[in-house]
């Protein structure tokens, strides 16, 4: 029997799409699932937002009815926009060990991009750096964090043998309550205080959309110089924050203030991970009553993202997030907590997060390569 590679093209054929992983990834301690109801809806033209400024195709690979592997091929237009070039990506890559079928899976993703006009393929991007991205390098035997990829060892083989080499690496560090120095950062956090008359005040939930309003200004402005960004449209901070509303603590979520202008913020999340992986990608019939239980055995948090506004950024705010987050988490039960992702040459960010006592501990890999 050959090899075939096949187009989504029927709610069957997405169904296999989003339950392959459930059968690569049995009985892994280490890999969670997402919610089949949440990735169908990301999947979906007309159910999620990217789908308004992207192009999506996505592909099987079978083999004698079995599916051996999947692919998304996309091109975002916002970000070859925002970037004047022509990227398109691949995402959602999961693959039995083989390089047939990898190889297979990638000339179809090449051929679709190619046709679109692009000039280069870059992944893995579930769907932009707004989404779930990056190929894990270490930490096998580690549960990610909420809303960070899994993989085995072996897909940077697959991928590298493709012709693919490195665009960017992403880094996540690990930081709890036994390694962080209180005493030398609480009085460098005191003195940025003082002589800079920044307060912090926790998100008000009651008024969530007003705030994230000021969260987007400050996000799109931000982030703009980093690599690999994507300004967010109003549609998907609107989408965002009705996904984030459940999963969201208010004790985590913090805006900089100078008076009345907000300067940065500060995001984090309970990781939600420890309850989805019992889950099962299920939450019906019995899944909320598990997520309730297990919502209790939370102990770890990420901080997903902060932004400081450019001229502001050699302030401290950054000190003050990351104190305030490391005093606090302790008392609220999450005495763990992840700080990432972060790009490997983001000097400012990585030297703060050095200088709490942080350890580097994850990598991620995004990957590049020519396809004309």
């Amino acid at each position: 029997m050959s090899l075939n590679i096949k187009t989504v093209t029927s709610p069957r054929d997405l169904r296999r799409f989003i339950q392959l992983p459930f059968e690569l990834y049995r009985g892994s301690p280490f890999w969670v699932p997402n919610l089949v109801s949440e990735e169908r809806k990301l999947l979906t033209p007309g159910r999620h937002p990217f789908h308004e400024h992207g192009d999506v195709r996505l592909f099987l690979a079978e083999e004698g009815g079995k599916t051996l592997g999947r692919i998304s091929a996309h091109i975002n237009h916002n970000h070859n926009t925002f970037h004047n070039d022509r990227v398109g990506f691949f995402g959602f890559f999961e693959t039995i060990q083989s390089q047939e079928a990898a190889s297979a899976l990638f000339e179809k993703a090449t051929e679709f991009l190619r046709s679109k006009g692009m000039d280069t393929m870059r992944g893995p991007m579930n769907f932009s750096t707004n989404e779930t991205c990056g190929l894990l390098m270490n930490a096998f035997d580690e549960m990610p964090y909420i809303m960070m990829p899994y993989n085995p060892p072996f897909y940077a083989e697959l991928i590298e043998n493709a012709g693919f080499s490195t665009a960017k690496d992403l880094v996540c560090y690990h930081l709890d309550n036994s390694i962080f120095d209180y005493e030398h950062i609480g009085k460098v956090a005191e003195r940025i205080r003082t002589r800079s008359n920044i307060t912090l005040r926790a998100v008000d939930i009651r008024r969530l959309d007003e705030e994230i309003k000021i969260i987007k200004k400050i996000y799109n402005s931000a982030w703009e110089k980093n690599w690999g960004f994507v300004p967010m449209t109003d549609a998907e901070f609107q989408h965002m924050s009705r996904e984030m509303r459940s999963l969201l603590d208010p004790r985590l979520l913090y805006i900089a203030m100078r008076e009345n202008e907000p300067l940065g913020f500060i995001l984090c999340l309970p990781d939600y991970n420890i309850v989805l992986k019992q889950l099962n990608g299920r939450l019906f019939p019995f899944g909320i009553v598990k997520a309730l239980w297990w919502k209790r055995k939370i102990n770890r948090i990420r901080i997903i993202t902060m932004g400081i506004l450019k001229e502001h950024r050699l302030a401290g705010i950054d000190i003050l997030f990351y104190f305030k987050i490391a005093e606090l988490c302790p008392k609220i039960g999450y005495p763990h907590g992840e700080l990432g992702w972060v790009l490997e040459d983001n000097d400012l960010m990585n030297r703060a997060a050095e200088a709490m006592g942080s350890r580097l501990s994850k990598r991620y890999r995004i990957y590049d390569k020519k396809i004309v």
